[in-house]
């Protein structure tokens, strides 16, 4: 891409917001930087191995979410914000909590204690109790009858609803609590237990039903589910869904399951978003979910068009590697490992002679079978250390963890050659656990309230000495002109009776181009009307689809009344 002269002069300024509020990081970048180099940036500057897992969040002027896409221009998705502020945000939750190491496990740590904290990470009571008692454990340590008296429990804010009862039961676990134990297995115990909820990883998206039932849509690693007073209604597997599609404000999914019989079923469900931008967003969201914990590498990776007819268009392209990339190259890694220590360990016995009983296998030939075929398999080493105790209510659902199939490619390629592939309103009368809808979103990522933080957006800097070649883009000219040849223009000159013939004229695509485009719409809006307005069963389930009644309900119906009250006419 060509640069301008000015571009290298120029450095924008932004404020990116960690996970506890009061922690924030002043970047800086220039009008060409992508928004991997953000990302990168930070995570190298919190030591983040991880960073696939991590993500930027910003809130546009109309008050709607996005997640910073990595691979455009940071300034011409910001454009419009001032100040430009950031929330750094665990984006993919893995199955496996302990597949991350170091920072990048402790920041998915406190992830899910603001989950706890918002009412994203819905539980029972006893759930609640039991989360809340680790989150004590972990920031004061060991009970301690001296220090920890009265409701000590109240002063750290642990649920959205922290009632009275709530900080008995906590303090009840923590007093129970084996004494001696490292923070860490705190910190261990507390992941094993959230991962295992149904609302682990879930970001609630309010929609309604076709009965315009208020629910709310939560995507994560095993699929999509919907949630009705904070209990999952529905869930809908990677494997089990064909397609994901938005018409307006319409977010549509097609299933294609086997059911008890064997028999494949195909069905489509579809929920309405409140506005279109919503839709749009949680349309991407369940694209980059579905994409991240499915595919097997980001080459297989193809440009998904969403939004039909009468919407506006947007193309996708996922960027970055996916789950099962990164767990190839920590295999990989391991395999290095262990072959160097073997070869080190050969350098030193080198005086040694080999005997019968020294072991002569080949450590590179470890089979590919031992990467996971599914996100749920057990992690790469790590396990949850015994001597943990966890302690959880009567109320306890009992949900012990997700369970998920074997994920799937679903590109288009993989799609044809298979045959057939196999947050929420949390509110609840027993505990007076409420639930704060997504879409009021916390102010920490829709304006910034430390002081000392408000800085202009760009200013003039020393100019850097980088160049970078500009990238050559070719086109191939589609004009085609009639050129006689020199033999028949004489012909048509010298015989008068041929002059009166007329002229050849030149073929201009746009005149073809124009009709084509006005038969195909009168034939379609013909098409269209003559199905919503027949009363025959043969179009019984076609004008019973989620876009045929999108399309009724927003664009004809409208019409259709607008114009017989123009002409005077009654229904």
């Amino acid at each position: 891409m060509f640069r301008s002269k000015n571009e290298g002069n120029i450095v924008y300024k932004c404020t990116v917001r960690l996970l506890d509020d009061s922690d924030v990081l002043e970047c800086e970048f220039q009008p060409f930087h992508k928004g991997i180099y953000l990302l990168e940036y930070l995570c190298g500057e919190l030591e983040i191995k991880e960073k696939d897992y991590f993500g930027l969040r910003y809130v546009d002027s109309s008050k709607q979410r996005h997640w910073l896409d990595l691979s455009k221009s940071i300034i011409k998705q910001c454009k419009d914000l001032d100040p430009m502020l950031f929330s750094l945000r665990v984006k993919f939750y893995p199955a496996d909590p302990f597949r991350l190491t170091g920072n990048a496990r402790i920041m998915l740590y406190q992830q899910l204690k603001r989950d706890l904290r918002h009412g994203r990470l819905y539980c029972s009571l006893g759930e609640a109790a039991a989360l809340g008692a680790l989150i004590v454990q972990e920031e004061l340590g060991d009970y301690n009858e001296d220090v920890h008296i009265g409701s000590y429990v109240s002063s750290i804010e642990l649920a959205l609803r922290q009632t009275e009862y709530l900080e008995k039961k906590i303090i009840e676990l923590h007093k129970k609590r084996e004494p001696g134990q490292d923070l860490s297995l705190a910190m261990d115990e507390f992941l094993g237990i959230a991962r295992g909820l149904e609302t682990y990883g879930i970001d609630p998206h309010p929609v309604k039903d076709h009965r315009g039932s208020q629910q709310y849509i939560g995507i994560n690693n095993s699929g999509i589910s919907t949630f009705v007073t904070g209990k999952r209604s529905q869930h809908f597997r990677w494997n089990e869904i064909h397609k994901i599609n938005f018409e307006g404000k319409m977010f549509i999914a097609h299933l294609s399951y086997t059911d008890a019989s064997r028999e494949p079923k195909k069905h489509t469900v579809g929920f309405k978003c409140p506005t279109g931008a919503a839709c749009r967003y949680l349309w991407r969201c369940a694209i980059e979910q579905m994409l991240f914990f499915t595919l097997p590498n980001s080459q297989s990776a193809a440009v998904i068009s969403g939004g039909g007819f009468f919407s506006w268009g947007t193309k996708f392209r996922y960027t970055g590697r996916t789950e099962r990339e990164i767990l190839t190259e920590n295999i990989n890694a391991l395999r290095e490992q262990k072959l160097n220590n073997s070869n080190s360990s050969k350098r030193k016995a080198s005086s040694v002679p080999a005997t019968p009983s020294s072991p002569q296998g080949d450590l590179a030939q470890i089979r590919y079978s031992s990467l996971p075929r599914s996100t749920m398999s057990e992690p790469l080493g790590y396990a949850i250390p015994n001597g943990s105790h966890c302690y959880v209510g009567q109320d306890h659902e009992g949900n012990g963890g997700i369970q998920i199939s074997s994920l799937e490619p679903v590109c288009e390629e993989a799609r044809l050659r298979s045959s057939n592939v196999d947050g929420p309103n949390y509110l609840s009368t027993q505990m007076g656990y409420a639930y704060r809808d997504s879409v009021e979103h916390s102010s920490t990522e829709s304006g910034l309230t430390v002081n000392g933080y408000d800085h202009p957006r760009k200013h003039e800097a020393k100019q850097h000495g980088t160049w970078s070649s500009p990238n050559a883009y070719y086109g191939h000219s589609a004009d085609a002109t009639f050129n006689p040849s020199s033999t028949a223009d004489h012909f048509l000159r010298g015989d008068p009776s041929v002059q009166k013939v007329k002229k050849f004229r030149k073929f201009h695509l746009l005149h073809a181009f124009v009709p084509s485009v006005i038969f195909v719409a009168f034939a379609m809006a013909g098409t269209a009307v003559f199905i919503m307005e027949s009363e025959s069963e043969a179009f019984e389930q076609l004008r019973n689809s989620p876009e045929m009644l999108c399309l009724r309900y927003q664009y004809y119906q409208p019409l259709k009344d607008f114009v017989f009250e123009k002409f005077g006419r009654s229904k």
